[in-house]
């Protein structure tokens, strides 16, 4: 296929294109901008067609994969657009205050669970929370692997109870 029949064939395709364009942006500008990079794209790319397949298919789907490659860039910036009349950009982290007098009690209410702990649960288990392995906390304890597993399930299961009122619900 040549460049003017390609160019045509892509001419003829973009008035069907505008529609899905608007379904994925639900905004006309931004459909427009989308039309308009899958069609420069479509051009910049036009060795990468195989004659003889479906070009309408082609350009859906570079359109498609734009889209989505646009939209996962905006999350990963975690912006969004604030839509009334001044029309700013409003960083979203920015605006976030924490209190930290909650997890100040939270960490002190799992320090006093831990320490309730029986020695034979509350050792493999803090060691766990260190980061040693199981093999190495057995090694270390001189108990089989098995055993420190099910000391390590007691200890958060107990830990779960005593600490029952942080409970997401």
């Amino acid at each position: 296929m040549t460049g003017i029949e390609f160019s045509n064939n892509i001419n003829k395709l973009s008035s069907s294109l505008r529609p899905f364009a608007l379904r994925l942006t639900k905004d006309p500008e931004e459909a427009n901008d989308l039309l308009q990079e899958t069609v420069l794209k479509a051009f910049n790319n036009r060795d990468k067609f195989a004659a003889g397949t479906n070009l309408k298919a082609w350009l859906y789907t570079i359109m498609k994969n734009t889209f989505i490659t646009n939209y996962q860039r905006m999350v990963r910036r975690n912006t969004f657009i604030d839509t009334t009349d001044n029309l700013h950009y409003i960083n979203s982290s920015g605006n976030i205050t924490e209190n930290m007098a909650y997890s100040g009690f939270a960490i002190t209410d799992i320090k006093k669970a831990i320490a309730k702990l029986e020695d034979n649960y509350r050792i493999p288990f803090l060691m766990h929370f260190r980061g040693f392995k199981y093999h190495e906390i057995a090694d270390k304890l001189e108990i089989p692997i098995g055993t420190v597993k099910n000391r390590i399930h007691i200890a958060r299961k107990e830990l779960k109870f005593m600490l029952k009122n942080y409970e997401m619900k």
